[in-house]
């Protein structure tokens, strides 16, 4: 669990709504009912969102510092690429949160809950005439939660009230309720809010957007969320928008009141740093321009049409469902291979992420499941995912210290299920399964358990240090230390031992462990596998 958000985090953050988004997309845009189907909310959501995520990638070294200037660079790539009136609100609020936080290397719990608030004002403030049961009320629940101070608390509070807000939006537009949906807008709202609790619960996206499912939303509510053309009067059949340069507080006033004279859904947004979005439904779109060019200097216009139907994209994708590790050692890898996973394999060099991507982008799976080896592969395996659902492809990376947990992963790994729901038995599986390792102390320190000697041999579970076998680490030495870890991790409970072998193992090490498993502890099996890792003697999951 997090305590606070540094820029790293944020950008994860971003990264897990343009993943979440483009799973909720489908299903936002097929229920749009009011006042007129389009079904663009989702849609336009995630391009907004991925134009921050976009943003966030291509900033230079110096933006990337504190959290702050994460979420500023975020809210201006949000705002240049916001598509849509639930575009501009989220690239709004974006933009809020950042002013909040501007000069926070940091943020904590309090820092969260200020920045929800400022963004959930600017949210309203973009929007000419605000509605009730729309985004902006599931926007305003989620900032006047409470939920303590510390950072988690704060977070799954605002998304808690985001979704009990969505439940009320029917009660607050009565063509909600004749239609028996809630608001598309909303709803995105509450995955955006889902994503930061994963986030900062350290959990992949869809684990906590998949709890959400099953806790929170009554039966069928999946095939009926959202509403229409984000708002509006069908009275006008065209959406315009586009970006202003070279004006002021005073143009763009005057140009807000112009549209509205023209049509609705009117916003005219800046990013504080001379950058302006403007957003308008309208029948006359060359007076609209028009406004625009009076006001200042527009580009990148884009106009469509609401009876048009969007064409379907064309297939990117030859196949469903991935897995990918990276793992450390040969034989490991052959292990992972023979599973039916793609295999990124770490040699003596860093890892490069780059390369990690690669492979990813090789399945050619719209959905692909990340299994990092160990601790120090996850940033990799982070670094990766983010670059790869920037481009579009739908990557989730589950939390794995060790092969052994990434070898649990695989074993319920399941491809008939729905993608969402393997991913949460995957990282269920993980998690559940308690890692070991022993290896031989290359320098003399203090550890946990007492002071160590180069060539001892240390025990580890769990990540910690829990017995030290004295050295040199012959065959006998290597051995007691073997069944100490294991002994020690079978006390909390287990019925299976997986063990690898790594490179400079004794011959005899695994027989020595089966025969002791055999005498002390027969309700143990054991599953024995060459692992090849250079770095540790054996490596042990209990499950």
């Amino acid at each position: 669990m997090l305590d606070a958000l540094d820029a790293g985090e944020v950008r994860r953050w971003v990264a897990a709504c343009v993943q979440s988004l483009d799973a909720h997309r489908a299903g936002i845009d097929r229920i749009n009912v009011y006042p007129v189907a389009d079904g663009d909310t989702g849609s336009n959501l995630l391009d907004t969102l991925r134009a921050a995520l976009e943003a966030l990638l291509r900033a230079p070294s110096a933006d990337r510092v504190d959290a702050g200037a994460a979420f500023g660079v975020a809210a201006r790539g949000a705002l240049a690429g916001a598509r849509g009136n639930s575009g501009v609100i989220a690239s709004q609020l974006l933009r809020g949160m950042a002013e909040a936080l501007r000069g926070l290397d940091t943020i904590g719990g309090p820092d969260l809950r200020a920045a929800l608030r400022s963004g959930a004002r600017m949210a309203t403030a973009a929007v000419s005439e605000p509605m009730p049961g729309t985004m902006l009320s599931v926007l305003d629940a989620a900032a006047a939660a409470d939920g303590g101070d510390d950072l988690h608390g704060v977070a799954s509070a605002a998304a808690s009230a985001a979704a009990e807000a969505l439940r009320r939006t029917p009660e607050q537009l009565p063509v909600l309720a004749e239609a028996g949906v809630v608001d598309a807008g909303g709803r995105g709202v509450v995955v955006l809010l889902d994503a930061l609790v994963a986030v900062v619960a350290e959990q992949p996206a869809a684990v906590v957007a998949a709890a959400r499912a099953r806790a929170d939303e009554p039966d069928g509510m999946e095939t009926r969320l959202v509403t229409a053309r984000e708002g509006g009067s069908d009275l006008y059949g065209y959406e315009v928008m586009y970006l202003l340069h070279d004006t002021d507080d005073a143009a763009a006033d005057r140009l807000r009141d112009d549209l509205d004279r023209l049509g609705d859904c009117v916003s005219v947004v800046g990013d504080g740093d001379g950058l302006w979005t403007v957003h308008v439904h309208c029948n006359d779109i060359g007076a609209a321009i028009e406004a625009g060019i009076d006001a200042g200097r527009p580009r990148r216009i884009r106009v469509a049409r609401f009876a048009d139907t969007p064409s379907a994209e064309p297939q990117r994708y030859s196949r469903d469902r991935a897995v990918v590790a990276a793992v450390r050692g040969e034989d490991l890898a052959e292990l992972f291979v023979a599973e039916g996973v793609a295999v990124l394999r770490i040699g003596t060099s860093e890892p490069d992420p780059y390369a990690l991507l690669e492979v990813i982008t090789g399945t050619a799976a719209a959905h692909v499941t990340v299994l990092p080896g160990d601790t120090g592969l996850m940033a990799v395996a982070d670094e990766a995912a983010i670059r790869a659902v920037a481009a579009g492809q739908d990557v989730v990376v589950v939390p794995c210290a060790s092969p052994v947990q990434a070898l649990a992963a695989i074993a319920v790994h399941d491809p008939r299920r729905r993608a969402g729901d393997d991913v949460v038995a995957m990282a269920e599986a993980a998690a559940a399964t308690r890692r070991g390792e022993l290896v031989i102390a290359e320098a003399d320190g203090i550890t946990w358990v007492g002071p160590c000697r180069a060539g001892d041999v240390l025990g580890f579970a769990d990540g910690e240090v829990v017995l030290i076998e004295p050295g040199p680490a012959g065959p006998d030495a290597v051995g007691r230390a073997a069944i100490g870890v294991v002994d020690r991790m079978l006390a909390a409970g287990g019925e299976l031992v997986t063990a690898l072998v790594g490179q400079a193992a004794p011959p005899d090490l695994t027989d020595t462990l089966s025969h002791y498993l055999h005498q002390h502890r027969p309700d143990a099996d054991l599953s024995v596998h060459r692992g090849g890792q250079p770095d540790s003697l054996i490596l042990f999951g209990v499950e």
